[in-house]
């Protein structure tokens, strides 16, 4: 049986041998209140009181004074063993808890969970702060604006500072890593209003499902990314070169503990956002 089955049911049995020991050496001879007390001789014989002894007429009273019995000595000894005995056996329930360093009062998975997230704490204050890049002019969007003429990439909002700073850092080492593969990815919009949101939402589904308010692009929680090529923004799903630089932004934003819109029924390979519910997410500001 493990210590942290076992512990409990030891304190048990040492705070009932404590009560047991309490009440049968301390307050057992008690009665109504009072001690009960032994008034036969044999009795003051044993406590070494002096009893005086019959004697015939004439003669002087003598006394005599009976030595304390072994018994009687003990007695005595009991009033100071027992309570050291007592604190010995409640201390080694201590030291036994002490031992186990308090892991009796914490489930596995609650210690491993703070492990986890004391370290992404400290590896968040270790990690140096990421500068996002400089905007790019217009004309990197113009093969963007002339395939996808209805989504207006010309105008979309490209500034990093409406978004969630956190988030931002988050999506910015992602950026890093999908270089280090090969894949320079650019922001295609992040901050999204939600009169521009609705009207999206207006040119049907297959631009998007989401209506004002309910994309985490109002909240800046959430991006587009597309890859970079020979200077030019490429977002051909077509494109094997820009399906594998997706499939690969995937994994990296799964790494960081992003939602990638390339698993959705509805395919947005380019889509990066915060996981979780936006009442969660909104309810944690």
């Amino acid at each position: 049986m493990q210590w942290t089955i076992a512990l409990p049911f030891v304190i048990a049995a040492l705070v009932v041998l404590v009560a047991w020991v309490g009440w049968r050496f301390f307050l057992g001879g008690q009665v109504a209140g009072s001690w009960a007390v032994d008034t036969s001789a044999d009795a003051v014989l044993e406590q070494g009181v002096s009893v005086p002894l019959a004697r015939p007429p004439g003669e002087a009273e003598v006394v005599t004074t009976a030595e304390p019995a072994p018994a009687a000595r003990l007695h005595s000894y009991r009033w100071v063993t027992l309570p050291l005995l007592s604190l010995l056996l409640v201390g080694l329930g201590v030291v036994a808890v002490f031992k186990m360093g308090g892991h009796y009062y914490q489930r596995p998975d609650y210690v491993a969970q703070d492990y986890q997230q004391a370290g992404r704490i400290k590896q968040t204050l270790l990690e140096e702060k990421l500068v996002p890049p400089p905007p790019l002019p217009p004309t990197a969007f113009a093969d963007v604006q002339n395939q996808m003429p209805s989504l207006d990439i010309v105008h979309a909002n490209r500034d990093w500072a409406h978004m969630n700073p956190a988030f931002v850092q988050t999506v910015l080492r992602v950026m890093v890593a999908m270089r280090a593969r090969g894949f320079g990815m650019v922001l295609l919009e992040g901050y999204r209003s939600p009169e521009r949101q609705n009207a999206l939402a207006a040119q049907g589904n297959h631009v998007t499902q989401a209506k004002g308010g309910q994309s985490k692009h109002q909240y800046g929680l959430a991006v587009d990314l597309a890859p970079m090529r020979a200077g030019k923004v490429v977002i051909s799903e077509r494109d094997p070169w820009a399906m594998q630089a997706y499939q690969a932004l995937g994994e990296e934003a799964q790494t960081a503990g992003l939602t990638w819109g390339g698993n959705w029924s509805f395919k947005d390979y380019g889509h990066i956002e915060q996981t979780g519910s936006l009442k969660v997410l909104l309810g944690k500001r």
